[in-house]
């Protein structure tokens, strides 16, 4: 069962590159294994490794930067794209990103991110280049409920979509079985009426 997702204030990674497809996120390589566990180790393997070499960290990466921590990924536009991969979203989760924020996303991506746990904030171009100019000590909040973003150093807040039932599932750490179960009360009574 998910984690129940409500408000996140935490520090971001940003990585300012734009149309990051799935395979960048997670190489196919590593999509053997049939649990979702540790594939958040291998979360950008080309972009983190010389030669996909652990001992060879590249520093100018950000996940490689110890200056950039916490639960939220800020990425460039159009995140997400390329092949239908669910593994991305586990990657990104095992690694401990709850939110991935971005200018667009990928139609697959977001309702993979969203099915897994992984809140997906899409934001203006202009706002998402704010949040870039921010320094690695900056903190985001996201409001679920009130599906929000503010940068909290600026106060400058924004406002974001999301599926009502996807946002219900997040808020309670519901999958969609958990979901059913959730109004099995309901279901009875609108079977009852029908016999």
């Amino acid at each position: 069962m998910p984690k129940a997702l409500s408000t996140i204030q935490s520090c971001f990674v940003p990585i300012k590159i734009e149309n990051i497809d799935t395979d960048q996120i997670i190489p196919a390589r590593f999509l053997k294994a049939t649990t979702k566990e540790g594939f958040g180790k291998n979360l950008f393997r080309d972009w983190r490794y010389e030669n996909d070499d652990e001992a060879k960290p590249k520093a100018d990466f950000p996940l490689n930067q110890p200056t950039y921590r916490g639960e939220i990924l800020v990425a460039g536009k159009n995140f997400g794209c390329g092949s239908s991969r669910e593994h991305a979203a586990w990657a990104i989760l095992d690694y401990g990103f709850r939110v991935v924020v971005s200018s667009f996303f990928a139609d697959i991506f977001r309702n993979n991110a969203l099915n897994n746990g992984v809140l997906p904030v899409q934001v203006s171009d202009t706002f998402l280049q704010k949040i870039f100019m921010q320094d690695a000590s900056a903190t985001l909040t996201v409001d679920l409920a009130a599906q929000t973003i503010a940068i909290d150093t600026t106060g400058e807040t924004e406002s974001f979509d999301i599926n009502p039932y996807k946002k219900t599932c997040l808020l309670n750490g519901y999958d969609d079985i958990d979901y059913l179960l959730s109004i099995k009360e309901e279901i009875q009574q609108f079977e009852s009426l029908q016999n």
